[in-house]
């Protein structure tokens, strides 16, 4: 599935513009050191954290979205960060586990 069709399809709401991949798995994580070592290309990595070293490890791992959940945002350098590395950052209303529940019906 691509990142706008999951995004129409949970309700996401995304921060910047970003590059419409396919998305493979999930992953879900607010430390950054397991973010460098589990989580996979093509992911969708779920947090609550909006600093700029979760977009650097995001990067590094090749995410294809972030999405950060509870309705936080990040500040704008961390946004300019995110666009300048090709990674869609998306809110969500929900917590994580509401979240991560929706991607399961979606077949995550």
């Amino acid at each position: 599935m691509k990142v706008s069709e999951l995004a129409e399809k949970t309700g996401l709401k995304a921060i910047n513009e970003f590059r419409d991949r396919e998305v493979e798995g999930v992953y879900i994580s607010d430390m950054v050191s397991d973010i460098l070592t589990a989580a996979r290309p093509n992911s969708i990595l779920i947090t609550l954290q909006t600093h700029k070293s979760l977009i650097a490890a995001a990067n590094l791992v090749n995410v294809a979205m972030v999405v950060i959940v509870k309705n936080r945002k990040p500040a704008d350098d961390v946004v300019e960060l995110a666009t300048k590395a090709g990674i869609g950052l998306f809110t969500s209303g929900l917590d994580t586990w509401g979240f991560a529940r929706g991607l399961t019906e979606l077949g995550f």
